[in-house]
């Protein structure tokens, strides 16, 4: 078995890519049954300033703490609220001058990240998702969306998932099993089979490869043969009955771009409320900073404004 470890980042968004399939990586307790319906959920002392107010928001999943930030526009009324889905690795909450935690702000829509599990105040041990496991990483997802829905200052009704990457395996499942989800919104994010898109980043050299990149027929034929084990997002996104957004760079050398537009098709045509953006020549970061393409957050924050609404400060 391999181990591959990629990691794309800046200091505002980071967005880790992590392969590690098999024994070759450590073993993590991941129960299947791990649910985070009811969390026990503190929250902290607002505080307010002359742009924006925030709060911590702690919520106790399957016996570890995880704690947050709550950013919210400075009036006190109800707003639309996004909930940012961690990507691989190590990650702790983004701050309020991270270009996309202050860009929703700014157009009435609250925000919230919080340290992932084992990383940062955060409880539990990280980083499962690195190596396949993902029922603990989707609890904690399900656990933030009834802490935020909680929250002084936030429109229960629109509350939404955004995230990258690695995201692309737990937000579809944290939607569907929630069910209190009114919108979801990812960029590069893993849509096929957790084994097929490793076998596709080894194929390519990965983010930031120097290496040629290969042909569609050499992505089809080592795709057509590699298992299609591991975590499968399309048997819940099937399920989700939300718009969605998808951003996707035609570059990428994490996610396969035609195979990924292939599987959204094939959703869309299902029934499935899917917007699928493409950017020309960007690769895998499409929101970092620098992002891969500087349209990519504008047209996330667009979006969601459109779907829920907003009131800009």
């Amino acid at each position: 078995m391999r181990t591959t470890k990629r990691s794309i980042g800046t200091a505002a968004v980071i967005v880790t890519v992590a392969f590690a399939l098999g024994a070759c990586g450590p073993t993590f307790e991941d129960p299947a049954g791990a649910r985070c319906d009811s969390p026990d959920v503190t929250y902290g002392r607002m505080s307010v300033s002359t742009d924006h107010r925030e709060m911590d928001v702690a919520f106790t999943c399957v016996g570890a703490s995880q704690a947050g930030t709550l950013y919210l526009p400075a009036d006190g009324e109800g707003h639309p609220a996004v909930i940012w889905v961690h990507g691989a690795g190590e990650a702790t909450r983004l701050p309020f001058e991270a270009p996309i935690v202050s860009g929703f702000v700014r157009e009435g829509i609250a925000f919230f990240s919080y340290d992932k599990r084992g990383v940062g105040d955060s409880e539990g041990e990280c980083c499962p998702g690195d190596y396949g496991h993902f029922n603990l990483l989707t609890a904690d997802v399900i656990g933030a969306i009834v802490a935020v829905a909680g929250a002084e200052g936030v429109d229960p009704e629109d509350v939404g998932l955004i995230g990258a990457s690695q995201a692309g395996w737990i937000a579809p499942r944290a939607a569907a099993e929630s069910g209190h989800v009114a919108f979801t919104a990812l960029a590069s994010a893993a849509v096929l089979p957790y084994e097929q898109i490793a076998a596709y980043a080894d194929l390519t050299g990965g983010d930031g490869s120097a290496d040629p990149f290969p042909t569609s027929q050499e992505i089809a034929d080592t795709l057509d043969g590699t298992s299609w084990e591991g975590m499968d997002p399309r048997q819940y996104l099937e399920h989700i009955d939300v718009p969605e957004l998808f951003l996707l760079g035609d570059a990428d050398r994490e996610i396969p771009y035609d195979q990924t537009v292939d599987a959204l098709d094939r959703l869309k045509a299902d029934g499935a409320s899917i917007m699928v953006a493409s950017f020309a020549g960007a690769g895998h970061g499409l929101l970092d900073v620098p992002p891969t393409d500087p349209n990519a957050l504008p047209t996330l924050i667009s979006w969601v404004v459109d779907v829920v609404g907003g009131s800009p400060a």
